[in-house]
């Protein structure tokens, strides 16, 4: 039996121990919209038609109270992850140079063997964010 169709990614996670420094990175340096927030759990944003989310994993390592409204599952992740935001090409020198006026060290910036750049910067949680090119997957 063939697998019904994905529309694509709705959400996507990171985890950090400071919610502020990852406020601050993602709305504050980054211009991502806050569209909920709970302290000490969670902050989440707007980029483009999906969310990203980035959770407090002290507190979302813990299954729900029993009865609870809204009963997600335990998750959480310790270690740094990834997260890739698509950036028109031609907007990805104006990035770089954001970037580093706003004191966020560039930890890379290359093209790929087919030819599409990205940036690597690393948020105050030690996640790798990524700004490339929609190209870089055809």
């Amino acid at each position: 039996m063939d697998a019904p169709p994905i529309l694509g990614t709705l959400e996507s996670a990171l985890y950090a121990g400071d919610l502020a420094a990852a406020e601050a990175f993602y709305a504050g340096t980054l211009g991502l919209a806050v569209v909920v927030r709970q302290p000490g759990r969670h902050v989440f944003f707007r980029v483009g038609a999906s969310i990203l989310l980035v959770f407090d994993p002290s507190a979302t390592e813990r299954p729900a109270a029993p009865g609870a409204r809204l009963p997600v599952p335990p998750h959480g992740a310790r270690g740094p992850g990834h997260y890739c935001l698509s950036v028109a090409a031609e907007a990805l020198d104006a990035w770089r140079a954001h970037l580093e006026a706003a004191g966020v060290a560039i930890e890379a910036d290359f093209r790929w063997p087919g030819g599409a750049r990205s940036i690597y910067v690393r948020d105050p949680a030690g996640n790798s964010v990524e700004f490339a090119e929609p190209a870089l997957w055809g």
